[in-house]
């Protein structure tokens, strides 16, 4: 199966009153859960479905833990995970505070191996089917 595509009308609000364009967009063709992952892992080894499901769920627990002490979760051939935050900009490094904070976020670093694999465009696509 191929990783599908819509083309979307944007507006260039940057630009020239209000230009319009297209660009092509990556559509998400459903969700894999952890049901799922769990299943297809242990066809593909010797442990069983509900001892992977065992590892993953604990293996969320301990990424949520490590990240919130501001470690990079290193998850070798899969990539690195880190904390990250939005917070409001001041004129002077003594009114930043904490409290301050908008948001948190995770920041995903892909392997040097993903990294390539992206770039090698061996990645079939097609367009999405239309909308009847």
């Amino acid at each position: 199966m191929a990783l599908q595509y819509r083309i979307t009308k944007r507006k260039n609000n940057i630009g020239p009153a209000g230009e319009e364009y297209y660009i092509m967009q990556a559509i998400s063709t459903g969700e894999i859960d952890l049901e799922r992952l769990s299943y297809e892992i242990s066809n593909r080894c010797t442990a069983s479905q509900g001892d992977v499901l065992i590892v993953l769920v604990e293996m969320g627990k301990l990424m949520e833990y490590h990240l919130s002490e501001g470690r990079t979760v290193n998850m070798e051939r899969v990539g690195r995970f880190k904390m990250g935050f939005k917070s409001t900009p001041q004129p002077s490094p003594e009114l930043l505070k904490a409290s301050e904070i908008q948001k948190f976020h995770i920041n995903y670093q892909p392997t040097p191996a993903m990294k390539k694999w992206l770039k090698s465009k061996s990645i079939a696509v097609k367009r999405e089917k239309p909308k009847k």
